[in-house]
């Protein structure tokens, strides 16, 4: 096992009453990390995440931590603690209480235990909230409070399960940044869950997307978005236009009744694939200058951009684009071979 790693998912199987929930798992987590569990409902990442903090035995599959197998390890014995959506803060004690909860039942002094509540509540912005009770803080406090209280024992891996989920829009986006500050100030490894893609873009040094209990792809945001594996990667993470096509050589695709350049290569001469094009990489010119030509069928304001649908002879486009050009009217798009991702064909039954 390299150095560098901390946890290590081996052959990680799940059932349930028989139904397949984890199909043989296999990823590692680096120190220092912030690995997110990335799918829809139902893919198995929160299971994923309950087997490595120990809440759930796997049916079969090694969890090795450190170099050893901890699958049988109880949850309060692992140097992994977890956040959860809900939070579970206790009610009837107060902010300081709450956050030295853990530090009590290791029978720390009092000294030791007033310093790290205090020392934790300035690095997660609530310093002088320590007599406030948790009722009395909102969603985005007492999230802080929780990961203050996970944080607090030193944990060399946090957990967190949603922890953003309950929270309004602008809050959500400013706890993102703060997460990923915080993770990298404490400098411990961060494993988190969500089905937001936004949320895994930002905030993520690595992403494993799952779907119905497999991995579908692991690598850095820039990779997972810009070199999809499959059709739903490139479906789920943002958004895509994804079209057939026939590879005839190595940098050489057709596809939407032309012939472009790309930048991919290794497949078999004329291989049937799949092309993907992000709608913000289709750039809108006279139709007479066009790679592609079609007609504006719809358009939707997005605040940052528009939406459009351009239906051409093959394909039905979607555009994002900060130029906006009418329903009906006549124009040509083109794409650079960067921009033209290449996937192989999976052959649906």
């Amino acid at each position: 096992m390299e150095k560098n790693l901390i946890i290590d998912l081996k052959n990680i199987y799940k059932e349930y009453d028989g139904i397949e929930v984890l199909k043989n798992i296999n990823f590692y987590i680096r120190k220092n990390e912030f690995l997110t569990l990335l799918g829809p409902s139902g893919c198995g990442k929160t299971t994923t995440l309950r087997i490595i903090g120990g809440f759930e035995q796997p049916t079969s599959g090694e969890l090795i931590f450190e170099g050893k197998n901890i699958i049988n390890v109880p949850p309060y014995e692992r140097q992994i603690n977890t956040v959860f959506q809900k939070y579970a803060l206790f009610p009837h004690m107060n902010v300081f209480e709450n956050v030295a909860f853990g530090l009590k039942i290791k029978r720390l002094s009092k000294y030791e235990i007033k310093k790290k509540v205090i020392d934790m509540l300035k690095m997660v912005n609530l310093e002088g909230f320590e007599n406030r009770s948790i009722e009395s803080l909102s969603g985005g406090q007492q999230q802080r409070v929780a990961i203050a209280r996970a944080l607090v024992n030193e944990p060399k891996v946090l957990l967190l399960d949603e922890p953003l989920g309950a929270l309004d829009l602008k809050l959500r986006k400013e706890m993102q940044l703060e997460l990923k500050n915080m993770q990298k100030r404490v400098g411990i490894t961060f494993i988190y869950v969500t089905h937001d893609q936004e949320e895994a873009l930002t905030m993520s040094d690595t992403i494993v997307v799952m779907d119905k209990g497999e991995i579908q792809q692991i690598g850095t945001p820039v990779d997972i978005y810009n070199e999809p594996k499959n059709a739903f990667v490139a479906k789920f993470i943002g958004e895509s236009n994804i079209i057939d096509g026939t590879m005839h050589e190595d940098y050489i695709v057709e596809f939407a009744g032309r012939v472009f350049d790309c930048v991919d290569s290794g497949f078999e001469r004329d291989e049937e694939v799949q092309v993907v094009i992000r709608p913000e990489d289709l750039n809108i010119v006279d139709a007479k200058d066009g790679m592609i030509k079609g007609k504006v069928t719809s358009v939707t304001f997005k605040g940052v951009h528009y939406e459009m649908l351009v239906e051409s002879k093959e394909f039905q486009w979607k555009v994002h684009s900060t130029i906006m050009k009418p329903v009906d009217t006549e124009i040509g798009l083109t794409v650079i071979p960067d921009n033209i991702h290449i996937m192989k064909k999976v052959i649906e039954n």
